[in-house]
């Protein structure tokens, strides 16, 4: 995915330390202010007492300024860096620091996010309508595509949110994923058919092809994802089922061919034996069968063979030459 977030570059100082120097700058204006007004009130020293009243004022104003230059990161958390409109680098280091106050700054998430998408319906390659759900793992990886190259504020539940608030932009980002999702969920189920019912010999299928089929999907959320500077960490299908007003259908047509299936096994295992008994009766010489009784023999033992219910038997007390 090609980047356009660059590092920030900025002055930036540990915040302890700058903590420390506007306390001493933040107590000593208060001290000058009152020092000044005291002058002041008694008529000692009013050039002074002006002096210190108007330096402990502006000290302060400075002090109350640098105060909004401080940040903290958590682990898989940046902060975007403007300089009166212009993109002036991501600053992602873990810790307390402080920056130019006069920098505008909007807080993202890196963390992994999930996405647990409805079903949707759809229609596949033969235009079955089947359900179909996605299961995605996305997270942010160009932050400058995600807050320039997108209108989060659009896409936001909060619009008047966005900006100041990381929830509100990662939630106008997560609507983003979702509605492409959507759409790219809708493209890869179209050019697959459900099953192989319908399809030649070795055609992949949603049911039988998992891996090519998430893999598709995969590519396809990449190429729609990474305008908004988002990588798809994995995506997968946990969901698939043909809609509703078919599935009945559908379903005697599996359990039909389920049948068939089973039957051509059954026939082809009973033919197996059939010969395997008459020549193990050849072989060994145990009786002699002409056409007419072994075309008997055959027909009496596919029916036990292949039969549903057990077979009645019948007991000859007579002789194979009557």
């Amino acid at each position: 995915m090609e980047t356009k977030e660059f590092k920030f570059n900025g002055w930036v100082v540990n915040g302890f330390v700058m903590l420390f120097l506007n306390l001493i700058l933040t107590i000593g204006s208060i001290v000058a202010m009152i020092y000044g007004i005291v002058l002041l009130a008694e008529e000692t020293n009013e050039v002074l007492g002006g002096w210190l009243l108007g330096c402990g004022s502006l000290l302060l104003l400075t002090s109350i300024i640098l105060w909004c230059g401080l940040i903290q990161l958590e682990p898989n958390e940046a902060k975007v860096c403007t300089w009166f409109g212009k993109y002036s680098g991501t600053f992602s280091e873990t810790g307390f620091f402080w920056i130019n106050p006069f920098y505008g700054t909007k807080k993202v998430s890196l963390r992994a996010r999930n996405l647990d998408a409805e079903p949707i319906k759809v229609n596949d390659k033969t235009g079955n309508p089947v359900m179909i759900g996605l299961v995605l793992v996305w997270k942010l990886k160009d932050t400058y595509k995600a807050l320039f190259e997108v209108d989060s504020q659009t896409m936001a539940s909060n619009p008047n949110a966005v900006g100041s608030d990381t929830k509100g932009l990662m939630n106008a980002l997560e609507n983003f994923v979702r509605v492409q999702s959507d759409a790219a969920l809708r493209q890869v189920a179209g050019q697959y058919a459900y099953d192989d019912e319908d399809t030649k010999e070795g055609e992949p299928t949603l049911r039988s092809s998992a891996e090519e089929v998430n893999d598709q999907l995969e590519l396809k959320l990449d190429e729609r994802l990474a305008l908004a500077g988002i990588e798809v960490v994995e995506a997968r299908i946990n969901y698939l089922a043909y809609a509703p007003e078919i599935a009945a259908v559908m379903l005697r047509r599996q359990q039909a061919s389920a049948i068939i299936s089973a039957r051509e096994k059954i026939v082809e295992g009973a033919v197996s034996m059939v010969k395997m008994a008459l020549d193990k009766l050849s072989s060994e010489d145990i009786v002699e069968l002409d056409d007419d009784k072994k075309a008997a023999m055959v027909s009496n033992l596919l029916v036990v063979l292949c039969g549903d219910e057990s077979a009645q038997p019948v007991v000859n007390t007579g002789t194979l030459n009557h």
